[in-house]
């Protein structure tokens, strides 16, 4: 399916996981798509993978702590796309620590990446939208720690619930625009960022056991997710949140 052909979008966070996988998804379908990527990362594997789908796509830099960085990226991606019809803020980080070990400089990088990143990125990427005056869609990337807590991700689940909420104000007020917001809450999926908790076989055994469908699930699959959101088959979709978690969720217990 070509479902975004003549279409831009921007993935933040689309150097490797959920990113990589979306924004491989979206060139494949048509779309150009800007690769988001920090000054520390590398898009060429992404881009090589886009191309290999037979899509198109080119990176921009930014940082999601550096508010002008992230203005400056939307407005790069509309200049080279001649347009802005799509955005996935993906872009997130959960380094593990206990409550009790996270100082004030852990809480700030955190919530300054995965919050505020998302609502600079989402209040820049609407107003282009609503400049442009056709509408579009955004999704945000949240998580089941929205709902669940972990012992070693605190900052994170707040984050992530903060993210959930958000997305939902924004689109009460950016609907009138024709602009589409929802969220996707993956749960547990095997990524870069997962490496180190899923790594330990016993979390793997208990994440895998309280998991309806028995595994853990690949970026591609919440990309797909992602991509669903973002067409026109959500046409009448805004202010919801899809859970893309086996069903964990309802099973979960406190680990």
């Amino acid at each position: 399916m070509r479902r975004f052909e003549g279409k831009v979008a921007l993935v933040t966070g689309a150097t490797r996981g959920i990113g990589r996988a979306t924004a491989i998804r979206l060139a494949q379908e048509g779309a150009l798509v800007g690769v988001n990527y920090r000054a520390t990362g590398d898009p060429s594997v992404t881009l090589a993978k886009i191309k290999e789908a037979g899509g198109e796509g080119f990176p921009v830099e930014a940082d999601m702590r550096k508010p002008d960085q992230v203005i400056a990226m939307v407005d790069e991606v509309a200049r080279k796309g001649g347009r802005f019809d799509y955005l996935v803020s993906n872009a997130a980080i959960n380094p593990l620590m206990t409550w009790d070990e996270t100082t004030i400089e852990d809480y700030d990088r955190i919530q300054e990446t995965n919050l505020r990143g998302t609502w600079v990125v989402c209040q820049a990427a609407a107003k282009q939208m609503v400049k442009e005056g056709h509408g579009g869609a955004i999704v945000t990337v949240s998580s089941i720690s929205a709902w669940v807590s972990a012992r070693t991700q605190v900052v994170y689940c707040g984050t992530k619930a903060g993210i959930w909420m958000l997305t939902k104000a924004l689109a009460s007020v950016l609907g009138e625009h024709g602009i589409r917001v929802n969220c996707v809450l993956p749960g547990s999926i095997a990524t870069d960022m997962s490496a180190e908790l899923l790594g330990d076989p016993v979390t793997l055994k208990y994440y895998e056991e309280r998991t309806p469908l028995r595994r853990i699930a690949g970026p591609e699959e919440v990309a797909a997710a992602i991509a669903f959101l973002l067409s026109d088959d959500a046409s009448y979709c805004t202010s919801s949140e899809l859970l893309v978690d086996g069903g964990f969720i309802t099973n979960a217990e406190y680990l």
